[in-house]
């Protein structure tokens, strides 16, 4: 990566990313030029909070992973405070009802078989069916695969749809026989690799997580993960130009709506792939191509508060994931009991999230029809009444990349493409999460200093 002469930075698109870019170089160099430019009303992207009731909730993500430390790093040092979860402990959904999700186990794969035995969640055959990923031969060979590929040849089809497959699969709201285990749980592969067993390898992962005294998995800034997104925006100030729609951008130009012109040395896009698509398409066709090729899963989040009371109705942990196809949602979130508010009250507040792949119809119905169908399987497996007393749906279309089979290629080719000056940052190449946006967005923000360095060297006579 390598952006030449660099005095004038514009950055598209106002998320995490973006502001994350914006706030490293502005706080490495502040001589650089940074201009933000979000289409939306308000910076922020995913992470915003909406109104349910007279409470105010997370509409995107409600924490984030805090054993990649990029996230809880930035947070500390623009003093946004941070708390643990409430609650730990998970279930998954089966027909029988809730089934509390194996402790220990790394990406939901316990690290000892005898756990596996005693566990209701699959039935006697779906268990030794998997116990014979102890015994099975590593794969050969370094090409890409599905994450399904893997895990039905480790465990079999039971344990991978599920069990394990709800889980891994849900974070990216997408279909475990098409994402890319490389580019998505490349530990997996490792794992397999290395000590020839998924178990062996989960087994040494928890080993190392207990002799390091790791502290809790996630967690999420104090008042909800927005808070990061705005202490960011606040310290660009008018560097963050919002109701700004582009329209095209070109090496050291990006065209506004309405005809402006914003004349740059570097252009940063943070945009979903299929927005970098349409502003690349005019200059460069090909990359356009590559980057429509990213595809996107479109999901909801369906927020429901309960009267006062039903809060100790709850089971004791953070929610449930669903085996694709088996209820409305495919996870669900204690909200009340994850990250308890004073708010709250004596209140059960339940987030629901809905679509992915193949499940993306539900996301067409009615909002009531929504939150009754969600509401309803609820109910059925936890003591809650039948219908919330306030309700929210907030909508995501074409909002989850998908790392399918091939995605790393794909994103080094892009990349490999994009000519010096122009460059594209976020979640659909480096990773999902919050901690991955700020990660990749701190390399881009380092690599545009360092050349400002670099040239502000080669002219000192």
């Amino acid at each position: 990566m390598s952006f030449g002469d660099v005095r004038r930075v514009a950055i598209v698109g106002g998320g995490v990313t973006g502001l994350t870019v914006a706030y490293r170089v502005v706080h490495a160099d502040p001589s650089i030029e940074v201009t933000v430019l979000e289409a939306g009303p308000i910076p922020g992207g995913k992470l915003r909070s909406v109104a349910v009731g007279d409470l105010v909730l997370p509409a995107g993500a409600d924490s984030f992973l805090a054993r990649k430390p990029w996230a809880v790093e930035l947070c500390k040092e623009l003093d946004v405070s941070l708390d643990p979860p409430g609650a730990t402990g998970a279930y998954l959904w089966t027909e029988g009802g809730l089934v509390p999700l194996l402790k220990h186990a790394p990406f939901g794969i316990p690290g000892d078989v005898g756990d596996l035995f005693h566990w209701p969640g699959l039935s006697g055959a779906g268990k030794r069916r998997a116990a014979q990923d102890l015994v099975r031969r590593a794969r050969k060979g370094d090409d890409d695969e599905s994450l399904g590929s893997l895990l039905r040849r480790r465990f079999g089809d039971e344990a991978t749809d599920l069990a394990v497959g709800p889980l891994l699969a849900g974070l990216y709201a997408g279909d475990v026989d098409r994402l890319s285990v490389r580019a998505t749980f490349p530990d997996l592969v490792a794992w397999e690799r290395a000590q020839g067993s998924l178990f062996r390898g989960s087994q040494a992962t928890s080993k190392l997580a207990r002799r390091s005294q790791l502290g809790p998995m996630f967690v999420r800034p104090k008042g909800g993960v927005d808070r990061l997104t705005d202490a960011l925006a606040e310290h660009l100030g008018e560097r963050v130009r919002t109701g700004v729609a582009v329209t095209a951008v070109d090496r050291g130009r990006v065209m506004l709506d309405g005809g402006a012109t914003v004349e740059t040395d570097a252009v940063v896009l943070a945009t979903p792939a299929h927005e970098a698509a349409r502003l690349l398409g005019a200059a460069l066709p090909s990359v356009a191509a590559d980057l429509a090729g990213i595809t996107y899963a479109s999901t909801g989040v369906v927020l429901m508060v309960y009267p006062d009371g039903t809060q100790p109705s709850l089971p004791t942990g953070t929610g449930f994931v669903v085996p694709r196809g088996k209820a409305p949602m495919t996870a669900a979130t204690w909200l009340s009991s994850k990250w308890p508010d004073e708010s709250y009250g004596t209140r059960a507040v339940v987030r629901c999230y809905v679509g992915a792949v193949g499940e993306e119809d539900v996301l067409d119905a009615d909002d009531s029809d929504i939150v009754q169908a969600c509401a309803r399987h609820l109910a059925a497996v936890v003591r809650l009444p039948d219908m919330p007393e306030h309700s929210t749906i907030v909508r995501w279309p074409a909002s989850m990349p998908q790392y399918d089979v091939g995605h790393l290629d794909r994103v080094a080719r892009i990349r490999d493409c994009l000519p010096p000056g122009v460059v594209v940052v976020g979640q659909a190449y480096d990773g999902v999460g919050v901690p991955d946006c700020v990660h990749a967005a701190s390399d881009v923000a380092e690599q545009l200093v360092a050349d400002v360095s670099t040239d502000r060297e080669e002219t000192v006579p």
